[in-house]
């Protein structure tokens, strides 16, 4: 049995967390990648907690399966180690600037020429097209670039950022799905291609989905924004004991849930049985069920719901993952031995193959891990390795 991407190699020149989450969904499907790391090594490996010297957790987290190979890129002799690799590669991607890369002479044209069929994929800010192409950007600009802080901070307060590195993870996700894409085409055609994705505009797309609502109309029939999603009630209740996520959505479970609590009025009323109408009022309803929730403990309600059919959870913090039935069941977090780092808990990959093997639990390597085993493929020999190992192009364990 194989993997889907058994048999893709894929040199990886991404950093912190928007490139190596993309890279690490391809290793997770089965692709061979090549982290390549400057000398001192991807950022993240410095983030605490760690055990040891350049194995943070969030690093390890998202570098399971991968090869590290370090090296100096602004040494010509570390652009020539990288060109080759490129050579034996399905896939270059990259979360450098555009200016950058080029400087450092991997640019599109500069690759393609090495590598016949090769998907080569940025991942930046801002798209080439528009005049904030080569700004810096990170998580909490884009977030703020998008629209998304504002959203995250109450209405009418001040904005804030949404407490998790949204916008790298949902960029990464958007890279990982795109270079799959371009690998079909390439099955199809034969031809490799230039594949951008701009963090910005990926975000964009993603708040605005729902959100452009009447500005989807030209002219528009309305300011942006989707009536359910920006009320003010929206949001978890409290109950008796703690808070629970409750969410009637069709015109059978609003019924349901007011009948419940005996607001029958309510579960007749023209403007509940009708689903647009509710639509512009649901934070009249949310108000009544802030009401009613605080009557009973959250397991009440729980058994409650569970009776009506109305999708409803307890409310988790982080530490209550850990412990959640249905992730413990489903088997999203593993154990595993690390041969440096000891015993650590990982996140097997959400999704489940029926064609592929059982899964053995990948590790995160060392900085430069695979540095000899890599070069040495590639043609050179042993007292070239050492050389390049003493000049400090290459680093290794």
């Amino acid at each position: 049995m194989t993997r889907p991407l058994d048999g893709i190699r894929v040199v990886d020149l991404t950093a912190v967390v928007l490139g190596p989450l993309a890279t690490q969904v391809l290793a997770d499907l089965g692709a061979e990648v090549i982290k390549v790391e400057p000398p001192e090594g991807d950022i993240a490996r410095h983030v605490e907690p760690m055990r040891s010297k350049a194995m943070g957790t969030m690093f390890m987290n998202l570098a399971r399966g991968k090869k590290s190979l370090a090296v100096d890129l602004k040494d010509e002799r570390g652009r020539d180690i990288l060109t080759r690799l490129v050579e034996t590669a399905d896939v270059f991607v990259h979360s450098m600037r555009q200016p950058a890369i080029e400087r450092l002479g991997l640019s599109y044209d500069a690759l393609k020429a090495v590598k016949d069929g090769l998907i080569y994929c940025a991942a930046w800010g801002f798209d080439r097209r528009g005049p904030y192409a080569d700004q810096p950007a990170y998580d909490d600009i884009i977030q703020a670039a998008s629209g998304l802080a504002t959203l995250a901070g109450d209405a009418g307060a001040a904005p804030r950022y949404v407490r998790t590195i949204v916008a790298d993870k949902v960029t990464g996700l958007f890279t990982a799905n795109a270079i799959l894409a371009a690998l079909l085409q390439r099955n199809a055609t034969g031809a490799g291609q230039f594949v951008e994705v701009p963090m910005m505009e990926c975000l964009s797309w993603f708040v605005l989905a729902e959100h452009l609502s009447a500005a989807s109309f030209e002219p528009a029939k309305g300011p942006p924004g989707h009536t359910r999603s920006l009320a003010s009630g929206r949001r978890p209740y409290a109950t008796r004991d703690s808070h629970i996520a409750a969410m009637p959505y069709t015109t059978a479970q609003w019924q349901r849930f007011l009948r419940h609590i005996g607001r029958d009025d309510l579960a007749q009323a023209n403007w509940v049985t009708d689903s647009g109408r509710r639509s512009t009022r649901i934070d009249e309803l949310y108000a009544v069920m802030d009401a009613a929730m605080r009557a009973k403990t959250t397991a009440e309600w729980m058994a409650d719901m569970r009776r009506l059919d109305i999708p409803a959870v307890p409310v988790n913090d982080l530490a209550g993952l850990l412990g959640d039935p249905q992730l413990l069941a489903s088997g999203l977090f593993e154990s595993y031995d690390h041969p440096n780092e000891g015993k650590l808990k990982g996140m097997a990959f959400p999704v489940r193959f029926s064609a592929a093997p059982e899964r053995v639990p990948p590790v995160a390597p060392r900085l430069g891990e695979h540095g000899k085993e890599i070069l040495s493929a590639l043609g050179y020999d042993e007292n070239t390795i050492k050389e390049l190992i003493a000049a400090g192009v290459v680093a290794v364990p």
